[in-house]
């Protein structure tokens, strides 16, 4: 089987991965630089608490590659289990917790719920007296995206993978409602990777490759890439943002990624006593340009959300206040569903879509990428039931799952 993937993010590279090792001659197709559009921007969570079971189902078996990544892929991923503390300070939040983490438990996950005194146990900054309960996973904790995609692009490349960088998808091959393939803009010299046959230009100037599967693995992009074939896939790109920060107490590294699921911030340690602080805070959650210079997203966090992080940070923690130094911040997109899950299906025959993770997307790649490789060569998917995470549940938003747990 040849395959092409369109996207050089995690999900991207950890698809090739998976379907060169399944025995397909694999090219990937990356308009900027690998890593250059969310995955670069991730704060590296990797959790295990979601409210849904099949988030909980992509966790588990994402997990299972994360513990054995650095033997397996020869990468020290900086993996790191500190925990995750969701706290709840309404009594609404606090019940919604109880039953996320029954399902959890039945799904053998070692998460509890705990009382705020216990939660400040494990995060002694906490200010106990704001909050209602907490939920705790103690295999929960982050990684490196950096790492851990360069792990995946290297030992895909020793698979045979092609990975062609600063080279557009303009467009997709059709025969009737098959996909059969992608055609590369204004790129001399593309020969079409390991397993994909070029058949020269088009009237547009446009190089054609043909191939047995597309793998839509575009993130931010991915709407528009699934526009190309006819498909309209409710991905949106959202700005989210983040800061470095020297706090006013340093933060102990065995500190849990603590969230305030209330109010949307959270926070987590990073080296030598600093820490990440992050959220999103407004009732508002504009639509971004995905195709906007790249340095908006590098160097424009601004001043007034930086000043709201701080602030909500230093509402129920004792780590954070007003000497808090900021060392440095970015921003980058989530690539948002309407329920907060990805869409993981052949959307059409030749086109399997992989994408709408809503800031899951590094955590969930190592799952992600094996169910690529099973729609593609098997026809289905068995490691995870997907079932639920087609593009058709969107005809009925009303009988949508939601997702609760968002950070």
């Amino acid at each position: 089987m040849n395959a092409v993937v369109v996207g050089g993010g995690i999900v991207g590279l950890a698809s090739a991965y998976y379907l060169a090792a399944g025995g397909a001659d694999v090219a990937v197709y990356e308009k900027k630089s690998l890593g250059s559009g969310s995955t670069e921007r991730s704060v590296g969570g990797i959790r295990t608490q979601f409210s849904t079971p099949v988030h909980v189902a992509l966790s588990l078996s994402s997990i299972a590659v994360w513990e054995t990544f650095e033997e397996v892929l020869d990468t020290d991923i900086a993996y790191r289990r500190s925990g995750y503390l969701f706290c709840a300070r309404t009594e609404e939040t606090a019940a919604e917790f109880a039953e996320s983490v029954a399902m959890q438990r039945e799904r053998g996950v070692p998460s509890e719920l705990l009382s705020p005194r216990e939660a400040r146990e494990v995060c002694p900054g906490l200010k106990l007296e704001e909050f209602r309960a907490a939920t705790y996973c103690p295999i929960d904790g982050f990684a490196d995206p950096h790492l851990a995609l360069q792990g995946f692009a290297t030992e895909a490349r020793k698979a045979g993978v092609e990975v062609h960088t600063e080279t557009p998808v303009a467009g997709l091959l059709r025969d009737g409602n098959r996909v059969t393939g992608v055609e590369i803009d204004g790129v001399d010299g593309v020969d079409g990777g390991s397993g994909t046959d070029p058949k020269g230009e088009d009237d547009a100037g446009r190089t054609r490759i043909e191939s047995d599967v597309v793998v839509n693995a575009a993130g931010p992009w991915a709407r528009q890439v699934g526009g190309m074939a006819g498909l309209s896939l409710p991905i949106s790109p959202r700005r989210r943002q983040v800061l470095v920060v020297d706090p006013e107490t340093p933060v102990p590294e065995d500190v849990p990624l603590t969230v305030d699921l209330d109010t949307g911030s959270y926070f987590r340690p990073e080296r030598e006593g600093a820490a990440l602080v992050g959220g999103h805070f407004s009732s508002t959650d504009p639509e971004a340009e995905p195709d906007q210079d790249p340095d908006r997203y590098t160097k424009g966090t601004d001043l007034d959300w930086t000043a709201e992080a701080l602030e909500r940070a230093s509402d129920y923690t004792t780590y954070f206040g007003p000497d808090s130094g900021v060392k440095r911040g970015w921003a980058g997109l989530y690539a948002v569903t309407p329920d907060h899950h990805p869409v993981i299906e052949e959307s059409l025959p030749g086109l399997i879509t992989a994408a709408g993770f809503s800031g899951h997307g590094f955590q969930h790649s190592p799952a992600t990428g094996q169910l690529v490789a099973e729609l593609a060569l098997d026809g289905e998917a068995s490691l995870v039931d997907i079932s639920g995470l087609g593009s058709d549940r969107f005809n009925d938003t009303e009988r949508l799952e939601h997702e609760r747990n968002v950070a």
